[in-house]
């Protein structure tokens, strides 16, 4: 029986994937084979010595130590993609806020004052002030073409505007998904020099803190819309904020609000409602707990932030030992002869790495066992090691 300890409410359609005679699922456990999160912050979180495994329900990590976690050979899931169409549909809709002052239009209207005749007056009067223009012909430049630049770039495409990407790490399936009319960039500069409206989509990392900044915004067209959706310190806040007062940049449309920004007239703040809808929670959900649950039960490895894919086709009928060890030299062939010592025939065996981290799956013949189990976390570099049973012997 796996325990599985949520610190966050999960989607009740996300639990319903782990079948009750074999999960049990509470906020409680002290020693869970696995947890389950949203937005909990785990920093400062006592590492369980039991914990197999990490899935957040969304796609951003950054309030799991991940780098810790790998070291202790604990793969983090998350799940890419699932809230995709919920970002895509707000950054349309940022863009529409922003071209059409919407937000501004409406604040006006909420302030008018006088009986019918009046604030009618006042609509006729002060409607020119909140003149927009529309998006046909426009150009939206996408940095990151994964998951949610890819159909915020197809979306838009749809709408008749013009779209840039910026992706060196597309995938190839990626690709063959975008729409033929979508343009390459060739750098960031190049894109944000030609865009009408700026959208972002990539990880906060060293990398990309900052990505929008003030010498970039500089390059952008005059009356330029920024919209952030992936995370707050990929735009320099202070840079976008500067050009707004000088009246270069248009507007800003954030989903992460801060006191220095929220006021400021030209800026649009949500209160990152990115994936906030139920069909995202359901599908992060979802899509975690079948991660979790092939982890556990196969050792299938899919969708990990600091694990190699791994996934050995598995009959459920020999014994699977799972291993998680430093990337270095002769770590396959230690662990292949420490089985032959102990008379344990390889059936099937897959071996794959990422970074300082490598991940084993080897199927056998017969139970390793406690002995045979201490003998490979014996190994110098070996972070885990467990064993998974034939299904027909549950």
């Amino acid at each position: 029986m796996f325990k599985i300890r949520t610190l966050n409410n999960i989607s009740t359609q996300g639990l319903e994937r782990l079948p009750r005679e074999s999960y049990e699922v509470a906020s409680d456990f002290s020693a869970p084979d696995a947890i389950l999160l949203r937005s909990y912050k785990m920093h400062d979180m006592e590492i369980p010595a039991s914990l197999l495994a990490v899935g957040r329900a969304g796609a951003g990590t950054n309030n799991i130590p991940v780098d810790k976690l790998a070291g202790l050979g604990i793969p983090v899931f998350n799940a890419p993609g699932a809230n995709a169409n919920a970002v895509k549909e707000l950054v349309l809709a940022g863009m529409l806020l922003a071209a059409r002052n919407i937000c501004q239009a409406y604040s006006y209207v909420r302030d008018l004052d006088g009986d019918d005749a009046e604030v009618e007056k006042q609509v006729e009067a002060g409607k020119k002030a909140y003149a927009g223009y529309e998006l046909p012909g426009r150009t939206l430049g996408v940095i990151g073409l994964g998951a949610i630049g890819l159909r915020v770039a197809n979306a838009a495409q749809a709408l008749g505007m013009r779209v840039l990407g910026y992706d060196p790490s597309i995938t190839v399936r990626n690709a063959w998904q975008l729409d033929a009319g979508v343009q390459q960039a060739v750098s960031v500069d190049d894109l944000i020099s030609r865009s009408d409206f700026l959208t972002v989509h990539v990880p906060l990392l060293d990398a990309t803190k900052h990505l929008v900044n003030a010498e970039r915004l500089k390059l952008m067209r005059k009356g330029g819309v920024v919209l952030n959706f992936a995370r707050g310190g990929i735009v320099d806040e202070e840079a976008v904020l500067a050009s707004l007062d000088a009246g270069h940049l248009g507007a800003y449309v954030s989903d992460f609000p801060s006191n220095r920004s929220r006021h400021h007239a030209k800026v649009i703040s949500l209160p990152h409602l990115g994936a906030s809808t139920r069909e995202a929670e359901d599908n992060c959900a979802v899509m975690v707990a079948d991660q979790l649950r092939d982890y556990l039960e196969s050792g299938t490895v899919r969708n990990s932030v600091n694990f190699p894919e791994a996934e050995l086709p598995w009959s459920g009928q020999s014994w699977r030992i799972v291993i998680a060890n430093a990337n270095k030299p002769n770590m396959v062939g230690q662990i292949s002869s420490l089985l032959g010592e102990h008379n344990l025939n390889i059936h099937d065996l897959l071996n794959k790495s990422r970074g300082e981290l490598a991940y084993t799956l080897v199927d056998v013949d017969s139970e390793p066992g406690a002995p045979v189990l201490d003998a490979i976390r014996g190994i110098d570099g070996v972070l885990r090691a467990r064993q998974i049973a034939p299904r027909a012997a549950d």
